[in-house]
């Protein structure tokens, strides 16, 4: 991998954490509203989740492989 393309990844994962943490303090601010969509809450929830598991993969793609 090239630093080039290291870069990108880590570039990434930033935009993605940066969402991350917006959609927090989103669904924070939705389940203190009473009268908050449920279904809307469900799918800011589902998406943190997937923002979460590609910050993973991407972050693991970072970590060099290490030999049996």
């Amino acid at each position: 991998m090239t630093i080039t393309q290291k870069e990108e990844i880590q570039r990434r994962i930033i935009e993605l954490e940066v969402e991350h943490r917006d959609l927090d303090t989103v669904i924070d601010l939705l389940t203190r509203d009473l009268n908050h969509e449920e279904l809307q809450l469900r799918r800011l929830k589902k998406r943190k989740l997937q923002l979460k598991d590609h910050i993973m993969l991407l972050k693991m793609q970072l970590v060099p492989d290490i030999p049996a």
